[in-house]
């Protein structure tokens, strides 16, 4: 684990029809394994990732995603998705992500991903529920950052 700051984790397997004509995980899929370990994080704090909680009375958008592809990832190998949340400020807050490969331990990529919470009929940002910052809080400890 990349320092020991990642307590929560995702195994994946590559699928044939994610590998392109280099035999390779195509780009375009580490976007979604990262988006499987942060839809699995939330799950797991206690965050409701319904579509009628979601929309209930804010949302959640992604506002910036920053990847780093380091090693290919191939077919049939197993991928360890490891989440956090490394910052919540007033209205927005950061995913960072890491794939390694089960077996070899081999970093194949990071992400950060940046999410801005909006009010959900006036299309602005407004402030993180609190109800939010307790659950981060509780799980992540002294390991996220509260930025004012």
């Amino acid at each position: 684990m990349k320092n020991n700051l990642f307590k929560h984790f995702v195994k994946l397997r590559v699928r044939n029809f994610e590998v392109d004509w280099q035999n390779i995980v195509h780009n375009s899929i580490y976007l979604q394994y990262f988006e499987i370990g942060r839809v699995e994080y939330l799950k797991n704090i206690g965050i409701d990732v319904s579509a009628k909680e979601i929309n209930n009375n804010s949302r959640v958008v992604v506002v910036r995603n920053e990847i780093n592809y380091i090693s290919p990832a191939r077919f049939d190998e197993s991928l360890i998705v490891q989440t956090r949340i490394k910052f919540i400020k007033n209205s927005s807050f950061g995913f960072e992500g890491i794939i390694t490969e089960e077996k070899t331990k081999r970093l194949i990529s990071d992400n950060i991903s940046i999410h801005a919470w909006l009010h959900q009929k006036k299309d602005i940002s407004k402030r993180i529920d609190d109800a939010f910052r307790r659950k981060v809080k509780l799980f992540e400890g002294k390991n996220v950052d509260f930025i004012s």
